[in-house]
Formats: C-alpha cells, structure tokens, sequence
C-alpha cells in the first residue's frame, strides 16, 4: 500500500488529521512525523513487526537504539527509573531537543532496552504535531531518527520522503521544514551525566 500524505500545521495541528494518524499508528502503521529537532520514523510501542520494519528502511541491527517517545514527565516515570536529582533534570530540559539515556523500568518492552545495560532512551518533544500525536494515543511512541541508509543527514523535505519512502511507510506528515540536527543525547543511566551526542539541545550545562 502506497503511504498517506497528511499536511498538518506545524503550530495548529488539525485533530481530525490527528485522530487519523492515531488510527494508523494503533493499526500497526509506521509513520513519519515532524519533531523539533528532525523527522522521525514512529510506530506503536507494543508492535515487533512495526519495529523491524523501521529497522529495515534503516538498515540497522537489532543493537539500534530506539527511543521511547512520551507526552510528559509521568509517563517518562512508567518507563524509566528516575531518582530525585535525575527527576530535576528533566523538569529543566523538557519538553525540548534533547534524548536522556536512563535506567529502563519492568514497563519497558526488553527488545527496546539496551542488550547489556537495560536502559531506554526517553524523550519529550516540544513540537505541537508529536505532542497531539502522543495526547491523543495516550501512550509513547517507538521512534528512530529519519536518516536512510548511505545518507548523511537527516530528510527535511515532507514531499521528497513521501517519494523515497512511497511504499515503506504507512503514512507522512508533512509539518514543514524540521532542521537536520538530531536531539543531543545525554546518558542519565551512570553516576553522572554524559553527553552521548551533540545536537540541537544546548549541553552546556552537563558538561
């Protein structure tokens, strides 16, 4: 099946769009959906097969780390083992560009931890289309930075994914143009912050 296009304001998200999109994702649909930092590949937290999918348009190994995509800090919670100081931290830096790598909870499905530390990798995005996304659903997202195999940077432009991706996904987003700078990620998991990678997000302050 050929994938939906669904244009849908970057600041104003049209719900019956929305409620579209959810319907698909439920279904076991893959999706891409615009961030503040990238596009990004989605799917239901709970669906393997979706999962793979995502894993072949990507050509990864069964060791690439998806993120756990949440509306809020509360749901981060059912997720992720988080203490106090942690806690502060992410009450500071979400909603935001930003991915913190922490301690994965029994909630969290085992093929989404990291094999040999049981970690997720959680974030919180600021951008109005995820976040209608998410309230909507009323669960996470399993999500993967857009970035195809032999490509350096990730896609910014809805129509030019919809033509490469045509028959891989499920459906894309076009919410304009997102940037290429993926989230910084900042692993929360050992005994003090380390920043695992450079993006978007300001990490001045871990450093």
């Amino acid at each position: 099946m050929p994938s939906q296009y669904f244009e849908i304001h970057p600041k104003d998200p049209q719900p019956r769009l929305i409620r579209q999109v959810v319907t698909l994702i439920r279904e076991g649909g893959i999706v891409v959906y615009p961030t503040d930092s990238c596009y990004a590949l989605g799917c239901h937290i709970g669906d393997k097969a979706a999962k793979e999918r995502i894993e072949r348009i990507r050509q990864t190994d069964k060791h690439h780390h998806f993120t756990l995509v949440c509306r809020d800090l509360s749901e981060i919670a059912k997720y992720a083992r988080v203490s106090n100081q942690q806690y502060r931290t992410l009450k500071a830096f979400t909603p935001g560009p930003y991915t913190f790598i922490l301690a994965a909870t029994r909630e969290t499905p085992k093929r989404l931890q990291h094999a040999r530390r049981s970690t997720i990798g959680i974030r919180v995005p600021e951008h109005p289309v995820p976040r209608m996304i998410l309230a909507e659903l009323g669960e996470p997202i399993m999500s993967s930075t857009l970035l195809l195999p032999g490509d350096v940077l990730p896609m910014t432009d809805a129509r030019e994914i919809q033509e490469r991706l045509y028959h891989s996904v499920d459906a894309v987003i076009d919410g304009g143009n997102c940037g290429l700078e993926p989230t910084s990620v900042v692993d929360l998991a050992g005994p003090a912050p380390l920043i695992a990678r450079r993006g978007k997000g300001d990490v001045s302050a871990f450093e």
